[in-house]
């Protein structure tokens, strides 16, 4: 295999938490008698951060102060509820099994929060990642590669043999300021169309036509 690594985004790549986001988001703004969110729009609103999600959710216009009581009433009731309804995507752990059967490190790099990625990936996934991290103070957030670049040094692998995976747009563009392969998913929260329309070259459908990219 060309690769070394393997290094996944979290959210509509590996698991769908959409409802459980989407729930959390929609009673940190009822408790502030804002409007309600959709799916759709939470689906949109996803990938650059829980603050960004705030941003994104809150009425166009909203305070800085308001935005962080939200934002703390967000976190404080996702960290109860971010397992309720997520699920992991069909055949996502058979993929991960297969690439450390092959003598692959696995991980995850998220823009989600940290305390999410570690119950999440602890819940769904424990024993199949050698490495997970999520936003954290001090550290620059996807698109920026820091994180990704972080990874990298703590398995002492070279760009050239990591491949990340992802849903979005910002994955598309970590994986080019990383310098690495990308393999972007189409079952996730952003849609073929606007993947490559979004610099994606390549989409693949299913984890099988995952493996065959990374095993390739």
């Amino acid at each position: 295999m060309k690769y070394k690594i393997v290094v996944f985004d979290l959210d509509g790549t590996i698991l769908n938490t959409l409802e459980d986001l989407a729930d959390s988001t929609n009673y940190a703004l009822s408790v502030f008698d804002m409007p309600e969110r959709t799916i759709e729009e939470i689906r949109h609103f996803v990938g650059n951060g829980i603050r960004k999600l705030m941003e994104r959710a809150v009425p166009q216009g909203t305070p800085e102060s308001m935005i962080v009581k939200v934002h703390e009433t967000f976190t404080e009731h996702y960290k109860k509820h971010c397992a309720d309804k997520t699920r992991p995507y069909d055949g996502i752990k058979e993929l991960i099994e297969n690439i450390r059967n092959s003598g692959v490190y696995t991980a995850v790099v998220s823009n989600k929060a940290d305390y999410g990625v570690q119950i999440l990936c602890k819940d769904y996934f424990p024993g199949l990642f050698d490495y997970a991290v999520g936003e954290r103070e001090g550290i620059r957030r996807k698109p920026y590669p820091d994180s990704v670049n972080e990874v990298l040094r703590q398995f002492d692998v070279d760009r050239t043999q990591a491949v990340y995976v992802g849903d979005s747009e910002v994955d598309v563009q970590t994986a080019a300021n990383a310098g690495m392969d990308v393999c972007m998913v189409g079952w996730g929260f952003r849609d073929e169309e606007f993947l490559k329309d979004n610099g994606a070259e390549f989409v693949v459908h299913s984890p099988e036509e995952a493996w065959e990219f990374i095993n390739k």
